[in-house]
């Protein structure tokens, strides 16, 4: 009998038994243009994901016409860990905050826009007039907009800062991406982001604002959209409840920890095991460690799919969400990822005849957050979707399941 691989999640026998759903908040769907057996397939596919044994935690929370058909959850916040995890098992619920990673970084260029809207800052106007440090060594002429959009030629850490304890210190980590030098200048190639252009962008939240990040982010976002989680990193009260990321699956070939160094300053396996650090959890890292529950993260993409609007409540001008998803060039193979990918000034945008939010997904708008989580909001469907989850794993069978969670979505509430 073959060896289960020790760094996958132990699975129980029934999935009911560790299944919470928040009936309370879930609208029929036969009131929403849906048969039951739709609601019933998208489930059965994230039952498969979480059966991959890649995460410990899995929650979802779908709205189609501005009305919950899904908020549910799978698994435990912890005492279910690979590789000897230890601790009394909690459920997971609903409820459950969950680091976005880099599904962060659409809520954080949500702030951007925020001061653009107010008259504070400007998306074509170079990031040097409102930082002038920024503007040496070709990163003069740099636009707000190309920094939102993975064009500002700063995707990589440089070399000789490749620590990643950098993140902990704010005014060391703009220092030195103030100083670095652009491996573009002309803001046509584009290449992903991963951490470095949230620190620019959070420091020009910052000058413009006066505020700190997470005064902007309650003020402007997680207060109007009535968060009680969605916060940089998560305070030392709520995080017995908030899931613990677990890294499960095969150990990454060593090309792919190389990159992760080169972008992050640390391998796959030491990013999960730095998720988890008293810093990460502590300091404002606007690409990569807002938390929020499904329902919170959906909420966000609701407000943009309403046009800025949530729940009868203003939070964004129409205007704002119209100059927020226009596109930003045409598809080109991303420098850092190595795949084409659409981008818009601080989202991923959708594709036909297929893309990163599924088939005939040319109008949608989102963003992926370490590999598994997807947020996103598709207004040729009306629906907009918070996939969560706290495993982080290159298992194929993983990535293969959460793409087809995506395509259950897609495919069941097609109009």
């Amino acid at each position: 009998m073959p060896r289960r691989k020790r760094n996958l999640v132990a699975l129980p026998r029934l999935l009911a038994s560790i299944t919470r759903i928040d009936s309370a908040s879930e609208c029929a769907p036969e009131d929403l243009g849906l048969r039951r057996d739709a609601i019933d397939a998208i489930w059965s596919a994230a039952g498969a994901l979480y059966r991959t044994g890649a995460h410990q935690a899995l929650t979802i929370n779908i709205r189609r016409h501005g009305k919950v058909i899904m908020n549910r959850s799978i698994g435990h916040v912890r005492g279910n860990e690979p590789e000897g995890g230890a601790g009394e098992a909690t459920l997971a619920s609903p409820e459950t905050p969950i680091c976005l990673f880099s599904a962060s970084k659409a809520i954080s260029g949500l702030l951007v826009h925020k001061l653009v809207e107010m008259g504070k800052l400007e998306l074509d106007e170079p990031v040097s007039r409102y930082i002038p440090e920024y503007g040496q060594k070709g990163k003069e002429r740099t636009t707000v907009r190309q920094l939102l959009s993975h064009r500002a030629g700063i995707p990589a850490v440089p070399s000789k800062n490749r620590d990643y304890r950098i993140m902990y210190d704010w005014d060391a980590a703009v220092a030195m991406l103030c100083a670095a030098k652009p491996y573009n200048v002309t803001g046509e190639r584009q290449a992903y982001h991963a951490i470095t252009g949230g620190f620019i962008l959070g420091e020009l939240i910052r000058r413009a604002s006066g505020l700190s990040l997470q005064q902007a982010l309650y003020q402007w976002l997680a207060e109007p959209l009535g968060c009680k989680y969605m916060t940089f990193g998560i305070a030392p009260e709520y995080r017995d409840i908030a899931a613990r990321n677990v890294f499960t699956g095969p150990r990454p070939p060593w090309f792919l920890d190389w990159a992760a160094k080169r972008v992050l300053g640390a391998n796959f396996r030491e990013v999960v095991r730095v998720s988890n650090e008293a810093g990460f959890l502590s300091c404002p890292i606007p690409s990569v460690n807002i938390f929020a529950t499904a329902d919170e993260a959906g909420r966000v993409f609701q407000m943009l799919l309403n046009g800025g609007e949530f729940e009868g409540r203003r939070v964004f001008a129409k205007e704002t969400v119209a100059e927020l998803i226009k596109p930003m060039g045409s598809r080109q193979f991303d420098g850092m990822l190595g795949l084409p990918v659409r981008f818009c000034a601080g989202l991923m945008l959708g594709d036909n005849p297929v893309g990163m939010f599924g088939r005939k997904s040319r109008h949608a708008f989102g963003h992926l957050g370490f590999l598994n989580i997807v947020c996103w909001a598709d207004p040729d469907r009306d629906i907009s979707v918070a996939i969560l989850n706290n495993g982080k794993s290159l298992a194929p069978n993983s990535l293969a399941r959460t793409a087809r969670l995506i395509d259950a979505v897609c495919m069941q509430t097609q109009a």
